[in-house]
């Protein structure tokens, strides 16, 4: 049991926290059993959203107004998630977080947007079951199509 849970952790847990879809890869991966993929998945997205969200506006001016002091044009990529912002709102950040924007990503600009905390996490809850159940399945049902996708992730990481 513990073995299970420590390779829950460390390949799904872990990197989901970054970038969703290695958690159930991970998950594959190690072998873990497809739930335990889906809840270490669903935590560790959930984790780094509600650091985010706590965090995020000092998160943004502290480090990133460091890093990039003298940004204040617009590039193509933030005139995107404006769109997607105006035209979606908070349920289309959330919806798209796990598939297009990382999870810091998604929190951040939900933050960012001015998004009210609560409906944030609320959304983001919702979005990180939705796409932990989808895409654990889906990497689960098709990862025997895959037969090397194992070889490549512990080869990354061992």
């Amino acid at each position: 049991m513990w073995e299970e849970l420590l390779k829950a952790f460390s390949l799904s847990y872990l990197p989901s926290m970054f970038k969703f879809i290695l958690g159930p890869l991970g998950g594959y991966a190690a072998g873990v059993h497809v739930v335990t993929a889906m809840v270490s998945t669903f935590a560790g997205m959930m984790t780094i959203v509600v650091v985010m969200v706590y965090s995020g506006n000092w998160f943004r001016e502290r480090v990133m107004n460091r890093l990039f002091p003298a940004r204040r044009r617009f590039s193509e990529r933030s005139r995107r998630l404006a769109m997607i912002w105006r035209k979606y709102g908070l349920a289309g950040v959330a919806l798209l977080t796990p598939l297009v924007l990382t999870p810091i990503g998604g929190a951040l600009v939900a933050v960012s947007f001015g998004g009210p905390r609560q409906k944030i996490l609320l959304y983001m809850t919702v979005s990180a079951a939705v796409w932990s159940v989808v895409l654990n399945a889906a990497v689960y049902f098709f990862g025997q199509q895959l037969p090397d996708i194992q070889k490549w992730l512990l080869g990354l990481i061992g």
